[in-house]
């Protein structure tokens, strides 16, 4: 009973963190500079390990893909494998997760440092909401960038397809791209392309949430930090299992 209370007010806390979000979104353009500031770390930091991602989960999918589709002498429909594997789940998914991991990681270490340091009651001393200061620049930052390191997930892994496919396969470039690209329907472009947005929305909140609510020192940070990975590493999978199983039917 002690523990379903405290998730509650935790879920209370968050809630009231979300509202507070949308009461101040206007303060952004005084915190542009910020938000600006946010945007490169979080994009420019994260580009290698997102084009490294994309580039070697496609290799992966068209290795595999490609074998069982040669038992039947369908190579050419590898293209069709990439681009809607690519774009619809493994892009966004791949993407949602190392960001998960890094972002998330970031804004709670950063945040729950300067709770334990007091430079949080520092600001409200100053007359500064820490929403406005920290919380929305960092939201407002993932929004922006986390669909541009998607497409990069998504180019890579269906070009490293495309060289395991020409290599390995024999199967021609021009033919293969053609091929994916047409596959490709505004539905799926939609729905791969809305994930991001929930994406980026739940890890900055969350993570910021924990980074916020930091207490018990060191330990307590480094366990907030622990738990805002694995908590927004499993949203990303619950809010993938809704676009997959709900809205794509509903599409």
């Amino acid at each position: 009973m002690p523990r379903l209370i405290n998730i509650v007010g935790e879920l209370q806390g968050f809630t009231v963190l979300i509202r507070d979000i949308f009461v101040n979104i206007g303060s952004i353009k005084d915190n542009w500079q910020e938000t600006i500031q946010e945007m490169y770390l979080i994009g420019s930091k994260a580009f290698l390990i997102i084009f490294l991602g994309g580039l070697f989960t496609g290799v992966i999918l068209a290795i595999e893909t490609g074998h069982q589709l040669k038992l039947f002498g369908a190579t050419s429909l590898i293209s069709r494998t990439m681009s809607l594997g690519m774009v619809r789940e493994l892009g966004p998914i791949i993407t949602g997760l190392l960001l998960a991991a890094r972002t998330g990681a970031k804004n709670t270490s950063e945040l729950g440092a300067m709770q334990l340091s007091d430079q949080i009651d520092a600001l409200k001393a100053f007359g500064a909401n820490p929403i406005q200061k920290l919380v929305i620049p960092r939201t407002v930052a993932a929004l922006l960038i986390f669909l541009p390191l998607t497409l990069i997930a998504d180019i890579t892994g269906i070009l490293g397809g495309m060289l395991v496919a020409n290599q390995t396969f024999h199967v021609d470039f021009s033919s293969f791209w053609k091929t994916a690209i047409g596959a490709l329907k505004m539905k799926d472009l939609f729905v791969g392309f809305l994930k991001p947005f929930f994406f980026a929305f739940f890890i900055s909140t969350i993570s910021c949430y924990l980074g916020l609510t930091t207490k018990g020192g060191t330990s307590g940070l480094g366990k907030n930090t622990i738990n805002a990975v694995v908590l927004t590493s499993v949203i990303v999978l619950i809010i993938d299992f809704i676009f997959t199983k709900i809205v794509w039917e509903v599409l």
